[in-house]
């Protein structure tokens, strides 16, 4: 993960970048980008209410979401047919896994937007 000073530095070259957009372009760009933007906090309150892995699918991290969701659900039913440790095992896990995506959430959603700016800029400018 980068920090968050090179996560605000690779905003800025972007933003530059697009300052040099003709203005019908640049018009596009932040229309795509309003449209495809994540929300920090919506990201932190879907991994703190659910820690069974929805924050992932609001990135689109489909497959990570699936992982998440088996192993919450493996530990739920090791819970119900009477192996209390080991499914309580199993949600502890993937909580801690989880709780250091809650704590990094500015930080993952930040370049999870600048990724997508990045590609909107790409396939404007691969347009001209």
């Amino acid at each position: 993960m980068k920090s968050k000073q090179q996560l605000e530095q690779d905003e800025e070259e972007i933003r530059i970048l697009v300052r040099g957009l003709p203005d019908e372009q640049r018009s596009i760009f932040y229309n795509q980008v309003e449209e495809n933007l994540k929300d920090p906090d919506t990201y932190a309150v879907l991994n703190f209410i659910f820690i069974a892995g929805l924050h992932h699918f609001y990135l689109g991290k489909r497959v990570r979401g699936t992982i998440n969701i088996m192993i919450f659900l493996i530990g739920i039913a090791w819970i119900i047919a009477g192996y209390l440790t080991v499914g309580i095992a199993f949600i502890i896990a993937i909580s801690a896994v989880e709780l250091g995506a809650l704590f990094q959430a500015q930080q993952i959603v930040k370049a999870y937007n600048n990724n997508v700016m990045q590609r909107i800029y790409q396939e404007l400018t691969q347009k001209r």
